[in-house]
């Protein structure tokens, strides 16, 4: 398994948005351009300040029905044990399995604030989260393809395994990024090199601004400015 980013590298991946971090990534050829992102059904509801950043705890749940245990979701706690030994930051990654997600949520104030207790930064689900004015308030972030009023049956299927989120698919231990853009995997085997890539074409793009906003602008100099950017 590849080892985990130093928090400098985490830092500088936090600098930049999603879309710049995913044309860095595009640069290194590691898979097709229209993989590795979640559909825009899962949205960012909570206003934080940066992107968030973190290594991917997952579970699988369904809300609709009652349990066939009957047992709650509030009961089952053991999971909670496995992020005390995750190196952070850690982000939960939630599938809701019904066949309409969103009849119920798993996550409000109380249980944010308990996730954000054992070291989680956010969470990420196809599904549904309450108590937003509450959780808006809070550094826990929260991106969600609905808000609901009640938790219904919520109740956990799987600990562990790899979910789908918008059509992406997650295994624990992935490094996701996410901002009001939406929600990108970064690969790991070049993770640490990403950040630097950015940078370089922030300043490309920059370059580009300077030119369309200034007064010796002409379609040769602009020309000249994008290559290399349009790739």
């Amino acid at each position: 398994m590849t080892s985990k980013l130093f928090p400098e590298q985490l830092q500088g991946l936090q600098r930049h948005d999603t879309c710049t971090l995913s044309n860095a990534i595009e640069s290194f050829e590691v898979r097709l351009r229209n993989e590795g992102f979640a559909a825009a059904c899962v949205r960012r509801l909570t206003p934080g300040p940066v992107p968030l950043v973190g290594y991917a705890v997952t579970l699988r749940i369904r809300c609709a029905n009652l349990p066939k245990d009957g047992h709650p979701y509030v009961e089952r706690t053991d999971w909670w044990d496995q992020l005390a030994d995750m190196p952070g930051p850690l982000v939960v990654v939630i599938q809701d399995m019904d066949e309409k997600p969103g009849t119920g949520s798993f996550i409000g104030e109380v249980h944010a604030a308990i996730l954000a207790a054992l070291g989680c930064v956010g969470v990420i689900t196809n599904g549904a989260v309450r108590d937003l004015p509450a959780l808006e308030k809070t550094s826990f972030e929260v991106f969600a393809g609905s808000l609901a009023v009640s938790h219904a049956y919520s109740h956990i299927v799987e600990v562990g395994g790899p979910v789908e989120i918008g059509g992406l698919t997650v295994h624990p231990g992935d490094l996701l990024h996410a901002d009001a853009h939406g929600v990108l995997s970064v690969p790991l085997d070049i993770a640490g090199q990403i950040a630097a890539v950015a940078d370089a074409i922030v300043q490309r793009e920059r370059r580009v601004l300077e030119l369309c906003r200034s007064p010796g602008f002409s379609l040769e100099k602009l020309r000249d400015a994008v290559k290399g950017i349009f790739h």
